[in-house]
């Protein structure tokens, strides 16, 4: 035999190799304990939804997963250390709208690129923020109403947010340039926020997540004027979108999604892809999402690249004009 036809020989059967150790690995996986990073605090949307497709997936694979909190920085330290992880499908995020779209802009400097260090796997669900009010401070029936009332009292009104740069915060910064309003923005430190919106005394307002407030909502102590996606929550399918209510195209919801170290195995993130979305086809696991105010999803990992461009894209343009800067 030649020696080029001997050595093309040789590395084609290094490929052949090469594809059925990837197909192998992707048929077995996993053969030990998956770690899944949530970058916030236990209790939290995050983590509890974390938790739900865990219980699930422990089944399915007949392997523990672990859930482990590393919170701070708005979710970028959990981030981080994904990136930073081996690329073997053994150690994934949890990652939400922040981390994976918002903290791009939102911080001058981050020890990971959140397009080209993290390897997207699947959209997990979709969770509007809802516009609440005090009903006691505020007499307002209706979103219409509400932002009549708001343009007509420019400064009077002010909206709690979990803190500066996030979806809470963003929210009302995109109501203020479509609506012509002038909410005056609070930030918080986490999910404290919502307190001063049910005692009403300092803030009025609010773009909450479903979850935190859906049962301040049902109980009347919260009115829910509107929500933030696209299309109506199924948690809340009586509460008009805002982009059903005079301002096509609004959308600003939180989301979250499953991702894992670039280099990531394309077969093995297929595989996780396929057991997720298996998962949240379960009519129980939905409604327990739905209950907690999130919509399930289950998109490809190129579809959830994409979906991560796109919003990174735009919560850049959102980010630049509310002039929300974290060092």
């Amino acid at each position: 035999m030649l020696p080029s036809l001997k050595r093309a020989g040789v590395l084609l059967g290094a490929l052949v190799l090469s594809l059925w150790a990837h197909h192998t690995t992707a048929q077995t996986y996993p053969t030990k304990p998956v770690t899944i990073i949530v970058g916030f605090t236990a209790g939290g949307t995050t983590d509890i939804i974390t938790r739900l497709v865990a219980e699930k997936l422990t089944k399915a694979w007949g392997q523990p997963i672990v859930v482990e909190n590393k919170p701070g920085a708005g979710g970028n330290i959990g981030a981080e250390f994904v990136a930073k992880a081996k690329p073997d499908g053994y150690t994934l995020l949890m990652g939400s709208v922040g981390p994976l779209a918002v903290n791009a802009s939102l911080y001058k400097k981050l020890p990971f690129d959140n397009l080209k260090d993290l390897a997207p796997i699947t959209l997990v669900a979709d969770v509007p923020n809802v516009l609440v009010i005090n009903p006691r401070t505020v007499p307002s029936k209706t979103f219409g109403e509400f932002v009549a009332l708001a343009k007509a009292s420019p400064g009077k009104f002010f909206y709690a947010s979990t803190g500066s740069g996030t979806s809470s915060h963003l929210s009302g910064v995109l109501l203020n340039q479509l609506a012509g309003t002038d909410l005056t923005h609070v930030p918080y430190k986490g999910a404290v926020a919502l307190n001063d919106v049910l005692s009403g005394e300092q803030v009025q307002c609010m773009f909450a997540t479903i979850p935190s407030a859906i049962q301040h909502i049902h109980a009347g102590k919260l009115r829910a004027l509107a929500v933030t996606s696209l299309k109506r929550s199924g948690s809340l399918p009586d509460v008009p979108t805002i982009a059903e209510s005079g301002f096509p195209g609004f959308d600003a919801s939180s989301w979250f999604g499953l991702v894992g170290p670039a280099g990531l195995p394309r077969d093995i993130a297929l595989r996780i892809q396929g057991d997720v979305a298996h998962a949240l086809k379960e009519p129980a696991l939905r409604e327990k999402f739905i209950q907690q105010g999130s919509d399930p999803v289950a998109n490809s990992p190129e579809e959830f690249g994409e979906y991560m461009r796109a919003e990174t894209a735009k919560w850049a343009k959102i980010v630049r004009s509310s002039g929300a800067k974290v060092d």
